[in-house]
Formats: structure tokens, C-alpha cells, sequence
């Protein structure tokens, strides 16, 4: 697998991905008030997102042929 998310969308995914695991978190807490369905999605986007940050490789850019990860850190 190539790596094919630069520095600034790692950081943005990982970013993302704590915010959106922290407000799926809270919504099964009952600390935000919002339809507990949104909370699953919220958790499996956060882990996408994460995941995705952390390899540094986005299956979905991959498929689009996008690459945002400069040429010399390959």
C-alpha cells in the first residue's frame, strides 16, 4: 500500500476523528442530546477517519486516484 495522504490531511483526519469519537462517546453518555443513532455512525467515521490518519493510506483516494502525500515521502 503507498501512503497517499499528505501531512496536513493526516492531521485533519486524526483531528476529525478525535472530535467525532468524542461526540459519539458523549452521545451514549447523555451528555449531548441527540438521537442515538447518530452515535454508531459518528464512532465508525471516527475510526475511518483515525485509521486512515494514522496509515496514512485512504482506500477511497486510492480508488479516485487522488493523492495529496508529496512525491519525496512515498
Amino acid at each position: 500500500m503507498n501512503r497517499n495522504v499528505g501531512a496536513t490531511d493526516k492531521r485533519v483526519r486524526i483531528g476529525l476523528g478525535a472530535i467525532a469519537g468524542l461526540a459519539s462517546i458523549a452521545i451514549l453518555a447523555d451528555v449531548l442530546t441527540l438521537p442515538s443513532l447518530i452515535a454508531p455512525v459518528l464512532g465508525l467515521g471516527a475510526v475511518i477517519l483515525l485509521v486512515t490518519g494514522l496509515t496514512g493510506f485512504c482506500g477511497l483516494y486510492s480508488l479516485l486516484g487522488m493523492d495529496t502525500c508529496p512525491a519525496d515521502t512515498r
